[in-house]
């Protein structure tokens, strides 16, 4: 059944903002800033309830990440919008037609924006490309996951305290929710999600014509170099694959080692987890998995790689049982060449479960990554400058980590995004402003030449010596 109260009241937030964006006009930079500022303060005053109220949510998730990933990382991007909006405003020149006529390109706002978010960084993923859509001078609405629905909640809380629902607002709810928010006449939709999900909202948009950034994820490679220290890899490929339990859409989603050094590297990823966590199953640091739902998920595609041959090595340090738990902790665990056709290989894991498969010469590594579709990232871990360049000038991904995981993500100066099946379009820094913002050619004609009547009908020698003298090699 449908939530019909936060359906009808998000169809009028739509009319609502649509109209404030019309009568206010353009927001200024100052204006733009203002916005920004709350949402600053917002963040950096509510923090210790954001993290309580994420972990929560998840079950087992350390404050020290959330303070990182969700909130500090989302004052950076909100930030640097802040401290750059008023350059990237500015209107860029342009040659004219005729050496008197102005030509200039501005970036407006689109007006507003709907934005799906995710449940795995809910704060993060929620306020970084928002940093974006208010430089950009757009207004916003925001429905947030039902999975963390204490989050989701505080998210609305926090919002409606600071904003006038005709500048920035929430809706609640369930997929229901979800499936008519994608249905809605945004003048642009944000959904950062599953692929198969995304098909779903790309649908739905395009019967309005809406325009989507879409950020998907996807199977994100890794590459070992036979040059690469295997033990600094490892313990870079475990932290993120760690991380969050796995639960990003950039985490290593498979691993290719040198078949030599196959042994070596699960004896390294053994021991680079042991030294995070030395235990697991009530370690407050090993965030859980979000709900039985996805436990299960990931657990049977442990069965069904087991069932076709795989070799399972779960890394437990302490040896402890996982079967009683009041949270859904999983402990990382490395399948070792499992079948092309395993369920693991087929689909986004997006838990702490790690695919390693081996290879003799670099070009079948490549030539597996190609037979895929295009990942949101692929990581490569060597020394050596010709294979990288291998590696990168034949294969496509949304972005790129050389000797680590994920950094590539951190930088506020870079467009984060996918291509092809892990997404389309991007945002972080002035990509996230351009994505949000149209870009509005803008012509002024200068004074009529003689050149300028040689163009109209009916055409004669003017035209004959014009096109002459401009269609040369």
């Amino acid at each position: 059944m449908k939530t019909a109260p936060e359906i009808a009241r998000m169809h009028a937030l739509l009319q609502t903002q649509k109209q404030a964006s019309l009568a206010h006009g353009i927001l200024s930079a100052d204006e733009r800033i203002g916005w920004l500022n709350r949402l600053i303060a917002m963040l950096a005053d509510n923090k210790d309830e954001i993290a309580d109220t994420i972990t929560r949510d998840f079950g087992s998730r350390t404050r020290e990440l959330t303070l990182l990933a969700d909130v500090l990382g989302s004052i950076n991007e909100l930030k640097f919008a802040r401290d750059n909006l008023a350059k990237w405003m500015q209107p860029e020149a342009h040659a004219g037609m005729f050496p008197d006529a102005q030509a200039r390109v501005e970036y407006v706002p689109l007006g507003v924006v709907g934005m799906l978010s995710p449940w795995n960084f809910p704060v993060n993923l929620t306020f970084a490309p928002l940093a974006g859509i208010v430089a950009a001078g757009n207004r916003c609405i925001i429905k947030p996951s039902e999975l963390t629905p204490a989050t989701s909640a505080l998210i609305a809380r926090l919002i409606g305290a600071a904003f006038n629902e005709s500048e920035i607002a929430v809706v609640l709810g369930g997929p229901d929710v979800a499936a008519e928010f994608s249905t809605l006449a945004f003048d642009h939709l944000l959904y950062t999600g599953s692929t198969s999900v995304g098909r779903h909202v790309m649908r739905a948009a395009a019967a309005n014509l809406v325009p989507v950034t879409l950020e998907l994820g996807g199977k994100s490679p890794v590459i070992v170099s036979q040059c690469a220290s295997v033990e600094d890899a490892a313990a870079r490929i475990m932290t993120i694959k760690t991380l969050n339990a796995g639960q990003i859409c950039l985490a290593p989603d498979y691993v290719f080692i040198p078949e030599h050094s196959l042994e070596r590297f699960i004896t390294a990823a053994t021991t680079a987890v042991g030294n995070m966590f030395p235990t697991l199953a009530n370690n407050p640091g090993y965030t859980a998995i979000i709900n039985e739902r996805h436990h299960a998920r990931l657990q049977s595609y442990l069965s069904d790689a087991r069932e076709r041959g795989a070799r399972i090595v779960e890394i437990n340090p302490a040896n402890e049982d996982f079967t009683a738990q009041n949270v859904h902790r999983l402990p990382p665990t490395l399948v070792v060449q499992p079948p092309e056709d395993s369920r693991i290989m087929q689909e986004e894991i997006f838990g702490p479960l790690l695919p390693v498969l081996t290879y003799r010469h670099v070009g079948e590594a490549i030539d597996f990554v190609n037979k895929r579709d295009r990942p949101l990232a692929l990581y490569y871990f060597g020394q050596d400058p010709a294979e990288e360049h291998q590696v990168l000038s034949n294969t496509i991904s949304g972005g790129v980590t050389v000797n680590d995981c994920m950094t590539h993500a951190f930088s506020e100066t870079m467009p984060f995004g996918g291509v092809g099946a892990s997404g389309m379009g991007a945002y972080h820094g002035q990509a996230g402003f351009r994505t949000f913002s149209h870009a509005r050619a803008i012509y002024r004609q200068g004074k009529a030449i003689e050149a300028e009547y040689a163009l109209r009908p009916p055409y004669g020698e003017p035209m004959q010596q014009y096109l002459a003298a401009m269609i040369t090699r």
